[in-house]
């Protein structure tokens, strides 16, 4: 599991960052969303659709504005909205991905604002449940009674100081950007995950430039594979930019 052989320590999104999830997961997502906060909320599904979007962008989850302006619990809105039968028969992991990931000196962790079963079972269906030493998901999040998900800067330091980990040793690698920016904020390097994004409709970087390269991401990446050319020049040059 755990690779000491190196320093670098490589924190991983979930959804589309391991796997596709621009296509039926998110759409599935966004439909169990509005479902719930129609029914709990008593709105019309129009309204609680707005409500969604709007929160997300708002708080960078919906979850946290239902649950600090309505008192919906967490836990009850994370098991409902991710329910999602026969998720399973829609996630897809290739060797050569599975083979990357394996080759990749550092430890791994899963970092993921979804909630914990949900990862598991999505680790578990792509094959790569055993290649994570740790998984923090929605539920790990919570600081001093409140949820703080990504891109919570808190979050990011309380995680680090938990691990007893230095910035300058972690690279989160994600496919949203607000992450990778409040991440190189707190001194990690970022990797920018961009190969299910070219055709992504639904999700927070739908629709991004692509060939643009912000000033807080150190390397854009559209495989698994091309994280090992940038472990070991972090190797080689542990000051260089792409390394913290």
């Amino acid at each position: 599991m755990a690779d000491r052989r190196s320093s670098r320590v490589w924190f991983f999104d979930l959804d589309n960052t391991l796997h596709k999830a621009s296509g039926h997961v998110f759409g599935a997502l966004n439909v169990a969303m509005t479902d719930y906060i129609a029914e709990y909320l008593d709105l019309p599904r129009d309204e609680a659709s707005e409500l969604r979007a709007r929160y997300w962008h708002r708080y960078g989850a919906t979850l946290l504005g239902l649950e600090r302006h309505h008192g919906v619990s967490a836990a009850h809105f994370l098991a409902q909205t991710h329910a999602l039968p026969g998720l399973e028969d829609h996630l897809h992991s290739h060797a050569h991905d599975l083979a990357a990931l394996r080759r990749l000196p550092g430890r791994k962790f899963l970092l993921t604002n979804a909630p914990l079963a949900y990862a598991l079972r999505v680790l578990a269906a792509l094959g790569m449940s055993r290649d994570f030493e740790g998984v923090v998901a929605m539920e790990q999040m919570r600081m001093f009674g409140q949820l703080r998900p990504k891109p919570d800067a808190r979050m990011f330091r309380h995680l680090l100081a938990r691990l007893r980990l230095q910035p300058g040793q972690c690279t989160l690698v994600e496919d949203t950007l607000v992450h990778q920016k409040v991440a190189r904020g707190v001194g990690m390097s970022t990797v920018w995950m961009q190969r299910w994004l070219q055709r992504a409709t639904i999700g927070p970087e739908a629709g991004a430039r692509l060939r643009r390269r912000p000033v807080y991401v150190d390397q854009r990446v559209r495989s698994l594979a091309q994280l090992k050319s940038l472990e070991t020049a972090c190797r080689g040059d542990p000051t260089s930019g792409s390394c913290g």
